[in-house]
Parts: structure tokens; sequence; C-alpha cells
């Protein structure tokens, strides 16, 4: 039976003294790490140098950090509300200080988006792995340690715990440790916010070597609120709806183009008309699948996510597999998407199983069954980047420079092009801003590729659908550049041209040179206005003044890039008697400002909330 403790430096100094000074320590990909044996284990490296400890990890999540006075007025009181109790990771605060002991190594094969650039130790220790070598490459490393955060029950007077959140590589290294392929130990740290779940990683107290349960150790779960979904990305989701095919599989990852793509599903589901309205005012002419979900879909996907959720609870997620509609290996969400695993009942519950990676992301293993499950799959994942040839860029630049990782992306590709009937959907906003400027998403070329062209399948962008399996280069650019927002569409063309891959006499049909932001917009509107198409469909953990602060601050976010869009705003604030909003204004500190900065900020707040609210 396990050592049970319930001070986290106490099980820590037990560990080394079982373990000895080396300490190769595997910490589950996001919400599964147990914070404060993590802490003390580091802590305890930092005192002693002798000691030579090397965390393998994956997705360290930390809490939002402003970058302007404007954001630190905003995020503050949702950080407190949101993320107070949640602890922080030291070896993270280190590795951003620059600070980390010579004797203590941080590898990461997936990192939070974005949050690691230019941060030199984290860049060279990454790793590129897709997620199912990540356990092998583990088990190379000799590793000897997993904290894990659990969650426990009495079952028949016999105490669980359940891996929860992260079957993904534990339940993988599990086995491999039952076959005698390696040894380490399994720590578990309960948490009283997880939920307890169905599937192999519902373990005995004799899988783990020590326990740390206290109420001193008891944290509320790190809980990301779920962002507002833009026209852009309502335009995705809807235009991937249209390719699902009732009583298929369907696989899908976290953000908000996954949120936009389950809201449509369930729109086509429970307001049919409603669904054909919009895809028509949309697609430009395309066909698309329509019919509501009789059937039903299979969930099969290594991230579980609240959009998943709530497809279950929608009955579009329903089809069943041996008696489960929904497989996931992970999950993340907020704290309604926690606090409905943990209240569900569980005939509902018994039909969402966690599964290792090695489950949902691949075939091998029970091929013949996984066939017979996956049937008519869609596998829909976002991409940074694409070029006209149809490679995809998704974990990093042509620099070098790692933004995210590959994760289960390549995984899903191959599946797809694997199984009878499975696509690839890459999903891409058309443009991103780079301070004052507009950039196309869309490249002739890339230094940097994640996806190579030869497994290109469907790529999506709210323009439309652009499907290139078995096509020809000239065909592939040529319905690249139907995907592509008609601002770049002349100079991508010249340069397809130029190259000798497109014909010279081409031109782009006319139903594809109007793939402007405004269109989508006027497409999508009588749709928002009908409610189908919420900015949070899925409820929201920021309160309602706060959801109605967001597009103001991301619009003056947008203006602070150009000094005459900046100008305009404050000129709106300064000569238009708009309403105003005291309560957004109160939010942040500017219902009584007392100096010229608080004064501009409020001129500045008043007009973009007038803008975003009537952009005339």
């Amino acid at each position: 039976m396990p050592k049970l403790f319930t001070d986290a430096g106490a099980l820590a100094e037990d560990l080394i003294r079982d373990t000895g000074p080396e300490l190769v320590v595997g910490l589950p990909l996001g919400l599964g790490k147990a914070n404060h044996v993590v802490n003390a284990l580091y802590r305890r490296a930092v005192q002693d140098r002798s000691l030579r400890l090397t965390l393998f990890s994956a997705l360290t999540l930390e809490k939002p950090q402003p970058a302007t006075d404007l954001e630190r007025r905003f995020i503050t009181p949702v950080i407190e509300r949101l993320f107070g109790g949640y602890p922080d990771l030291d070896y993270a605060k280190a590795l951003h200080a620059g600070n980390l002991p010579p004797n203590i190594d941080v590898i990461e094969f997936f990192f939070l988006a974005g949050k690691w650039l230019r941060v030199p130790k984290a860049q060279q220790n990454y790793i590129s792995a897709n997620y199912t070598h990540a356990a092998p490459y583990l088990m190379t490393r000799r590793l000897n340690v997993i904290p894990q955060l659990v969650a426990k029950r009495e079952v028949d007077g016999e105490t669980r715990y359940s891996l929860s959140c992260n079957t993904d590589m534990t339940v993988d290294l599990l086995r491999a440790r039952a076959e005698g392929r390696i040894d380490f130990k399994l720590v578990g740290q309960v948490n009283s916010e997880l939920p307890f779940m169905p599937g192999p990683g519902d373990l005995p107290a004799s899988a783990f070597s020590a326990i740390l349960d206290s109420p001193e150790a008891d944290f509320p779960l790190f809980a990301p609120p779920s962002e507002p979904i833009s026209d852009t990305k309502y335009a995705i989701g809807l235009h991937c709806a249209g390719l699902v095919r009732d009583g298929g599989t369907l696989q899908i990852g976290i953000g908000q183009i996954g949120d936009a793509l389950a809201q449509s599903l369930i729109v086509r589901h429970r307001d049919n008309a409603g669904y054909r309205d919009v895809m028509q005012r949309l697609s430009a002419g395309r066909t698309f699948e329509s019919a509501p979900f009789e059937r039903g879909l299979y969930g099969l996907s290594e991230m579980l996510t609240e959009a998943f959720l709530a497809l279950f609870k929608a009955e579009v997620v329903k089809r069943e597999v041996d008696g489960v509609s929904l497989h996931g290996a992970f999950f993340l969400g907020p704290k309604s998407f926690y606090r409905e695993l943990r209240e569900m009942p569980p005939a509902l519950l018994e039909k969402i199983v966690m599964m290792p990676v090695s489950f949902t992301n691949q075939l091998y293993g029970d091929e013949e069954a996984k066939r017979r499950a996956r049937i008519d799959a869609r596998f829909v994942n976002n991409t940074m980047m694409a070029t006209l040839l149809g490679a995809a860029v998704s974990d990093g630049l042509d620099n070098g420079q790692v933004v995210s990782g590959v994760g289960g992306q390549y995984n899903f590709v191959a599946q797809a092009f694997a199984l009878d009937g499975a696509r690839s959907i890459l999903t891409l906003e058309a443009t991103r801003r780079k301070g004052s400027r507009v950039e196309s998403n869309i490249r002739w070329s890339y230094g940097h590729t994640t996806i190579p062209r030869h497994l290109r399948d469907i790529v999506v962008t709210e323009y439309g659908v652009a499907d290139l399996r078995g096509k020809s280069d000239a065909e592939v650019i040529a319905a690249m550049l139907s995907i592509t927002d008609s601002r770049f569409q002349p100079e991508l063309m010249r340069q397809a041209k130029e190259a000798g891959k497109l014909p010279k006499t081409y031109e782009i049909p006319p139903a594809h040179r109007d793939n402007v932001p405004e269109r989508i917009a006027r497409a999508l509107t009588p749709a928002r206005d009908a409610g189908l198409l919420p900015p949070f469909p899925f409820g929201s953990d920021l309160t309602e003044v706060e959801q109605r602060l967001i597009p103001a601050l991301q619009m003056l976010g947008e203006a602070a890039a150009s000094p005459m869009q900046l100008a305009a705003l404050a000129w709106r604030g300064i000569t238009r008697r708009d309403a105003v909003d005291e309560t957004a204004l109160a939010r942040l500190d500017l219902d009584k400002p007392s100096n010229w900065k608080d004064r501009l900020y409020r001129v500045l707040v008043r007009a973009a909330l007038a803008t975003a609210g009537n952009p005339e």
C-alpha cells in the first residue's frame, strides 16, 4: 500500500531517500501536474546541488499576465477570482527569470502557445515529438518518478484513485512497468475538484508508492475562461460542420474554433432551417452536409473539452462504441466543465471514458476494432499558417523558435489517410494582424513545416473549404487561392505563376474574389441576431460586464498599433455623446478619473465600447 503524507516536503524527502540523487520526473501534460509535490522536489534540489533533477513535461500551465495597464485593470480581478488559489510552479518562474539552477533541467515536448518564445533555456531543451512518441522517449531517459494529480473515492471499503484528467501517457507507462520494461514510482496528490473518471485510469491504491492527501495541498483546478467567438471563427466552424457526416467520428482541438464547430453542429441538429440558411449565405454555392444527427457521432479526441461535453448533452455525440460515446486522453476547461463531470449521473458518465493516448491517437493495438469504430472520421485541428501547396505550419517559426508543439496533430493526419472515409481538416484564419498591418496566413512558401504537403487533405478558412486530397499542384494552388483573403490573392497568384506552378492564363473565379471580412459579417448577422451564434455558446466564468468589455479592449489593442486608428477612437470619444456604460468603466476604475492618463483611458474605452456595440 502507498505511504500516506499530509506534507509535500516530507513526501519529497522520503522519495529522495528511496530513489537516490538522480530524479527523472515525468509530469503529466497540462492539468494533471501534482504542483505541491513538484515544487517540493524543486526546492529540495535548489537547496542541495548534489541532487540531479530532470523534469519532463508538456503544457506547463501559468496564470495569464497583463502586458499593459488596461490589461492589468481588466485581468487582475479575473486572475484573483479564477486562479487565486492555484499554486504557481516554481520551475516555470525560474525559467522565465533565467535563473534555473545548473542541477535542474526542464524538458518539454509541448508549450503553452507562445509562452516560451525567446526564452533560450526552454527553447534549447524542447523535444519535438508526436504525442504518441513521448512515453517511449521518457523510458529511454530512465524515468523513475511520476507525480500526478488524482481524484479519490471509497468503493466497498477500498480506496481507489483516478488519474482523471490525464490518463494520456501514465496508463501506457503503467503498462510498461507491469511488463517489466521500466520501473518508476507513481505518486498521487489528491484534489477534491477532480472528477473521478471511468476507464483504465481508475486504479487501486496499490498502484501508487505514495499519496499526498491534505487540505493544505488541495487547490482549485486551473480553469481558463472561455473566450468569445468571433465572426471569423464561427465561419470556420460552420464550414467544418458542413463536412461532418451523421453516424461518423469526430475529433476536435481546444479553442474558439473547436467551440464554434461544436455550436454549429448543435445548431445543425436543433435548428436545421437556421443552419441551412446561414450555410447558404456563407458557402458561395458549395454543397455541404446538412442532416440532423439521427445516428449521432462517436467522439474520439486526445483532448476532452467543454465543447465535446456540450455535443454530448445535445445528443449530437451519441453513437456508442462498446457502450461509450466519447473517448478522451486528457482534459482542460473552465470551472463549469469540471463541475459538470463531477456531478454527472453515473449512468451518463460511464459513456465518457478516459483512455491512454496510444488508444485515441493511433490505430496500432486492436487495429481491427478501431477501424470498425472510427467510421467517417473527421479530425479537426488548428494550424497557424499554410502554404499554397498545402503544407501546414502549426508548431514553430522558420527561425527555429517553437510556439507550441506537434502534439497529436500529425497522429490524426496520419489516421485520416489510414482509415477508409476519414478526412483531416486543418483550420486557420485567413489573416492575422501584426502591429498596424494585416498579413496573410496563407503563404507561397515558409521555412518550417509541421504537416508536409504530401499529407495535404482539407484546409478551411473563414472563406471556405479547400479539398486538396489527390489533387495536382496547380489544382491545390487554385483551391488554396479560393479560400485566401482577396487582399492577398493577386500577389500570391503572381508568385505561383512565376514559379511555373500555375498557368499564366489562370484567373480566380468571380465567386472567390469577394473574400473580405465584411462579407463574412453580412453572412452571419442574421444568425447572430437570431441567437444561433452567441459569443459564449457554452456559458462563461466571466461576468456580463467583463464579457462586454472584451471586444472593446480587443479593439483598443489593435488600434494601439496604428496611431491613426487610435486617434480616430479618441476623436469619437471626445466629440460623440455615445451612451456611457458606467459599470464597464467602473470595472476598469475609470468611472472617476483623477489624472490625465485615466481621463485618456476613459475617452478611449468609451469610444471602443460604443464602436464595438455600434460599428456603423
